[in-house]
């Protein structure tokens, strides 16, 4: 996903990476100077947390060279930090799970040493040789990744460049065809046998930390029983469903009238390969061809807009600090301005990736980014900056508590604040004449293409984990992956692979995140987070008219609770950071449904005498 923030912490390091050395049992010293006893518990979590600080700041700063001047000494000196960070990780989540087992703990101390033994994503056991393995697995899984090509008119093409052509509306249906299948083919088929045995080490080393297995371990991250966490994320996706089904019936009758009934029926699923994405993840690229009549001028455009006022790389950033000093947010540090990365050096290769920074877990915020002066990269900004907020405001927890309140919450604030940029929110800040605010007659068009992304995610940014914990507890066998995998993708996002896939497939590792190890709830939270957190605001605001084309700009109630929420960080269970701000401790998919409840009304007209499901 795009415009991650790094949480860059020395748990964090180790979050996508198995240990690179051997593990071993915690030596004796350590519990003769912390004793296996309540207060001896909270000494040692004490003593570690003291120790990632330290660590923290120094590997945020050789993180932040490497990315802003990449050469082979800083990629070497974060190989090298990023050994240590790991190294560290694994020594403290098994210290952690010897210390979780003794009785009476503090309940902050549990929750810390819950932190402490899920922070490692592939958590490798303590028998001779297998963390070498595992690191091993997950390096080669990686790299076959990275280098993975499918082929367009039978020549190769790269990742990037095979995922740019699937959403090219100029190519035909046997091109998507042949790029969907050469990518699964060739990517993720070799895969197969190195996924399977990682599992088996990955769920040894689980049950070593006192987890039943890997799946149980991530689920483990949301103060809540992983079966809990499994029963609340099903609801939400239950409450979305019906806004899903009514996108997708349309869609396929749209795909169905460009194809025709041989390439795209009119009936059950969709094939995978039409809607301009290798993963069928976000359909935005095929928009223009589901558009209503009339929706493309929505009456301004963003870019036009930011040359009109002549606002440099700099000036755009300004705006986005504007947004939270109206909300009565403490201007940005100084430092921000002198140490960020606003634009590409002329000089140096840099990561031009987007994202945010905290360097000294303290007032140390930055961003990197490459900007460009238009319309995208003003609400990436937006974005960005909302992680900082959220970093600064959490600046007096402890360590293990300077995070979101789970991991959606991070990346839903900073969406939230990009569903702010709206034409009243132009028109406050005197970049849009109010009479060039767009009419309502323009909203269908405008929500049914943030559809296109955020909808038609759902479905899939929900099962990418669900199969993964039926993979982990041996639910779903060697055997029956891909069939499983397929079967998931069928029931709930209604697609289909566009030609009979073999029993030995391994579809599942042509997406980056499972051959990365990445966990993806937190993308699925995000989004439909993003939404509640949005209408709180709007509600706090006294915001009247449709929820779309709400702007909170200026209203010191709604910063004054939500700083109440991110203040918290991690310190209390996400269900009481979430209830300091929307007043529900229960994560909810009703403001999303409000949201587009427009489209989801014309959705319904469209759609009458068509068949819904699959």
């Amino acid at each position: 996903m795009k415009f991650v923030a790094p949480a860059l912490t020395a748990l964090a390091l180790a979050l996508a990476a198995p240990a690179q050395a051997e593990h071993h049992e915690p030596a004796a010293e350590a519990t003769a100077e912390f004793p296996l006893t309540p207060q001896g518990a909270a000494d040692w979590v004490a003593m570690v947390e003291k120790d990632l600080f330290d660590f923290s700041v120094e590997a945020s700063k050789v993180y932040w060279i490497n990315a802003t001047y990449i050469t082979e000494d800083t990629d070497a000196l974060a190989a090298k930090v990023g050994a240590e960070g790991t190294e560290k990780s694994v020594k403290y989540a098994l210290e952690a799970a010897r210390y979780a087992k003794v009785e009476g703990l503090d309940p902050e101390v549990a929750r810390k040493l819950d932190k402490l033994r899920t922070g490692i994503v592939l958590p490798a056991p303590t028998t001779a040789g297998a963390a070498a393995e595992l690191a091993t697995i997950a390096t080669s899984l990686g790299s076959q990744y990275g280098k993975g090509k499918g082929t367009l008119d039978g020549k190769p093409v790269s990742g990037s460049d095979i995922e740019a052509e699937m959403g090219n509306l100029e190519l035909t249906p046997a091109q998507y065809a042949e790029m969907w299948t050469s990518w699964h083919d060739n990517v993720g088929g070799p895969m197969k046998g190195e996924y399977v045995r990682m599992v088996e080490i990955a769920n040894q080393g689980a049950r070593e930390l006192g987890f039943a297995d890997v799946g149980a371990m991530w689920r483990s991250n949301y103060d809540m029983s992983p079966e809990e966490f499994a029963a609340a994320k099903e609801q939400l996706w239950e409450d979305v469903k019906p806004l899903y089904m009514a996108l997708h019936t349309y869609v396929r009758w749209k795909l169905n009238e460009k194809y025709g009934d041989a390439v795209q029926p009119k009936t059950g699923p969709i094939s995978a390969d039409l809607l301009g994405n290798m993963w069928a993840q976000e359909w935005g690229n095929i928009y223009p061809l589901v558009a209503p009549a009339g929706a493309g001028d929505i009456g301004y455009d963003l870019t036009a807009l930011i040359e009109a006022k002549g606002l440099s790389e700099k000036d755009m950033v300004k705006v986005g600090e504007g947004f939270f000093s109206s909300l009565g947010f403490d201007p940005l540090p100084e430092t921000f301005w002198t140490r960020s990365q606003f634009v590409k050096p002329a000089d140096r290769e840099v990561v031009c990736h987007a994202s945010a920074w905290d360097l000294d877990n303290k007032d140390d915020i930055r961003i990197k980014m490459c900007i460009k002066r238009n319309g995208d990269d003003f609400v990436v900004i937006h974005h960005e900056l909302g992680h900082n907020y959220y970093q600064r405001a959490y600046q007096a927890q402890d360590y293990l508590h300077l995070e979101g309140a789970n991991d959606g919450f991070h990346e839903a604030i900073g969406d939230m604040i990009a569903l702010s940029i709206t034409p009243e929110y132009l028109v406050q800040i005197g970049m849009l004449a109010r009479e060039d605010v767009p009419g309502a007659d323009k909203d269908i068009g405008l929500l049914l293409r943030q559809a296109m992304d955020k909808v038609a995610f759902l479905p899939f940014s929900h099962l990418v984990d669900k199969w993964r914990w039926g993979v982990f507890d041996g639910s779903i066998a060697p055997a029956e992956y891909n069939t499983a995998w397929t079967d998931l993708r069928t029931q709930y996002q209604g697609i289909i692979p566009p030609v009979a896939r073999p029993a030995d497939a391994f579809d599942p590792g042509a997406k980056y995140h499972i051959p990365g190890n990445t966990p993806y709830t937190r993308y699925f939270l995000a989004r439909i987070l993003q939404f509640q957190f949005y209408k709180a605001a709007c509600d706090a605001a006294g915001w009247k008219g449709p929820l779309h084309r709400c702007s909170f700009y200026g209203n010191k109630d709604v910063g004054a609770k939500l700083n109440a929420m991110l203040e918290m960080g991690a310190s209390k269970p996400w269900p009481d950071a979430l209830e300091a701000f929307t007043g529900s401790r229960e994560m909810s998919g009703e403001a999303m449904i409000e949201y587009f409840a427009p489209l989801m009304k014309w959705l319904e007209e469209q759609n009458k005498g068509k068949p819904q499901g699959w």
